[in-house]
Formats: C-alpha cells, structure tokens, sequence
C-alpha cells in the first residue's frame, strides 16, 4: 500500500506542471475567441472565406499558444494563388513552410489578442526564451 500511495504522489507531483495548460473544445467560446484573434490576420493574406485546422492549441489563464493551418471552408488547402501579396518586399511563404501559422496570444479583458504572430515560418520562433516571462505555462518544453 504504501508503495501505491508513492507511486500516487509521484504521479501528482509530476503531472501537475505537465497539465498546466489546457487545449480549448471544440465549439467553446474560448476557441472562437482564439480563431477568431487570429482570423483578421488570416483573412488579410488570403481573402476571405477561411476557417482554420487546429494543429495545437494550448490555453492556460490569459494565455495561449497556437499553431494553425487556414484552410478553405470546403478544406481545400491554401494555395499559392490564393496568397495576396502585400507589398513589394513581402516573401512568397509558400517559398517557406506554407500556410502554417503560429500564435502566442494574450487575453485583454473579455478580448484574446494574436501578440505575436506569424505566417511560413521555417523555425520555431516561439523558442525565443524572452517569451518565457509572459507564455511560459503555454511553452513549458521552451521554458522550463
């Protein structure tokens, strides 16, 4: 017995920093809220109507973590064509990594906010340990 109740206590003890963020629902408010952060951004690049594949999606308090694919409604994927260049420096991201997109967001009173955002990324800037300080129990394989 009392190995069990060690074993229950080691468990606890390291489960708990591993569960300190939560991925939102399907169909909860706090998704919405996190797609639809990011949704202007999305939209801006590549036209509307878009709705976005989840890839992760971590939430912990007024924080939150995304890595997003945005797709067309019918799940085609995003193409090159469908890219709205936007200035003449602006990269072609399909050069890059594609559609994909990270998030590190924060909520605003009843409001999230896409913070820190990009689109095509070839690395994980999300690594960048100075996030540590605000995104940490979103990020705890960065910052721990």
């Amino acid at each position: 017995m009392r190995r069990i109740t060690s074993l229950a206590f080691v468990l606890t003890c390291f489960a708990a920093p591993l569960a300190a963020w939560e991925t939102p629902a399907r169909g909860t408010e706090t998704r919405s809220a996190l797609m639809d952060a990011m949704r202007p951004h999305a939209e801006w690049l590549f036209n509307a109507p878009l709705v976005f594949r989840v890839n992760e999606l971590r939430q912990q308090g007024d924080v939150a973590f995304a890595m997003l694919e945005p797709i067309r409604p019918d799940g085609r994927p995003m193409a090159p064509s469908d890219l709205v260049i936007r200035g003449a420096d602006t990269d072609d991201i399909f050069d890059y990594d594609g559609a994909a997109m990270q998030a590190l967001y924060q909520r605003s009173g009843d409001t999230w906010v896409a913070v820190h955002w990009t689109v095509g990324a070839t690395d994980a800037w999300w690594y960048w340990t100075e996030y540590c300080a605000t995104w940490s129990s979103v990020l705890p394989e960065v910052c721990d």
